[in-house]
């Protein structure tokens, strides 16, 4: 679960803004709240999960996903079917 965790905040690393400290981000935290990541990233950091990855993400799970853990264990759902 951690590799996937820093995976995922790798990829978000390029959406948030700048005066976010990255040490601060934990499994918590909540994408559109707390890192201020607007909807028009959340596509492509939907996108950019799936290629790294190798899922898809269906439309009616983007919005269970709210936290970093909510991507991390839709990741691990996905990878043990």
């Amino acid at each position: 679960m951690k590799a996937i965790q820093e995976k995922v905040i790798d990829i978000l690393k390029k959406y948030i803004y700048r005066d976010i400290s990255i040490k601060s981000i934990t499994g918590s935290s909540r994408l559109i709240d707390d890192l201020k990541i607007n909807s028009a990233r959340i596509v492509d950091i939907i996108l950019d999960t799936e290629e790294q990855f190798g899922i898809t993400i269906e439309d009616e799970q983007l919005e269970k996903l709210v936290t970093i853990d909510d991507i991390v264990n839709m990741i691990q759902a996905k990878q043990t079917r």
